[in-house]
């Protein structure tokens, strides 16, 4: 066979292949299973018998060349070492749940509406009539609130407990209420929607009631720290489960079962990125929250601080990764 139709007869695989790996050379933390455009190691045992056929008819340099360093590319991806469990999981956390969040954008600002609409409303209400407190709370849930924040509490926010206690008791109670936002989703979204507004009901009049009878610069002091991690992860648990039962209700042009499967693992990746900020959350909670005598400058500063390292992770997080979200 001679070399211009040999290189017409496979020069668009050579091509196709070329710009395949210098798609996954440039993003090297894909899987090839992420990589559905060619069956690789097919394709890469073709190339090396292209190679040796090239070299045995004694085609051009500029022939073998070319397969050669192709030959060389493909090996180097398909023999590179599996990356390691944790570098996989920094990966998702720093790039791929925030493109996530981000493709998942509309269900995420019906969530944060729902949630942060109600807690707004509540709050205001609380301040003009402060007996509305009573209709929300009980007498000894109101009492436990004020024991908690009151200025002369050296630990606010919590009434006993070591740091590690309070740590693992608040591990369990933001992931339960995480997991029942989530879950709830699958009743058509209907569970999504009443569990994040009661959610925003219950914080906007523990804030209400605190504002009202005067302690509520001890609670937006505690809160300010770890609120941007654990505020943020709510809404996007509750974003997860309103995918999860509008894909239900509208399953688009799938059948409803393989729909369901697929939001299902969006959602819970959704889920998982949503844990951990919780984790995040619980940790400074427990460890920073709580310690009263430091400055407000401080405490407000690294609050703000947090919710803007947050908001931009969510915002720009895994972009020029090859999605454009």
């Amino acid at each position: 066979m001679k070399q211009e139709r040999f290189v017409a007869m496979y020069g668009r695989e050579w091509d196709s292949l070329q710009f395949w790996l210098n798609a996954l050379e440039r993003q090297p933390r894909r899987t090839l299973r992420q990589e559905q455009t060619l069956d690789f190691p097919q394709s890469y045992r073709r190339l090396c018998h292209q190679l040796a056929l090239a070299r045995g008819r004694g085609y051009s340099r500029e022939v073998t060349d070319r397969l050669q360093r192709l030959v060389q590319q493909g090996h180097r991806v398909l023999y590179r070492p599996t990356a390691p469990r944790w570098h996989r999981v920094a990966v998702f956390l720093l790039a791929g749940f925030p493109r996530l969040v981000r493709s998942q954008w509309r269900c995420m600002a019906a969530a944060a509406t729902l949630f942060y609409l109600p807690a707004l409303v509540t709050l205001l209400l609380m301040q003009l009539r402060p007996e509305l407190a009573h209709t929300v709370f009980s007498s000894a849930q109101l009492a436990q609130f004020e024991k908690m924040y009151d200025p002369a509490n050296p630990h606010i926010g919590r009434s006993s407990g070591t740091d590690l206690q309070m740590f693992g008791f608040y591990v369990m109670n933001n992931v339960s209420i995480a997991f029942r936002t989530f879950a709830s989703g699958l009743f058509f979204g209907v569970g999504a929607v009443y569990v994040l507004a009661a959610n925003g009901v219950l914080i906007g009049g523990v804030a209400g009631h605190l504002n009202a009878i005067g302690y509520g610069g001890p609670f937006w002091r505690f809160v300010v720290g770890h609120s941007a991690f654990e505020l943020s992860a709510l809404v996007i648990a509750g974003g997860a489960g309103l995918q999860l039962g509008l894909t239900l209700l509208m399953p688009g042009r799938q059948r409803r079962g393989p729909a369901l499967v697929a939001a299902g693992w969006v959602g819970a990746q959704l889920a998982l990125g949503a844990f951990a900020m919780l984790l995040m959350a619980a940790f400074i909670e427990a460890y920073w929250s709580s310690i009263a005598a430091l400055p407000n400058v401080l405490k407000f500063g690294s609050g703000a601080l947090l919710w803007l390292l947050v908001l931009g992770w969510l915002w720009r997080g895994g972009r020029g990764h090859g999605d454009g979200a």
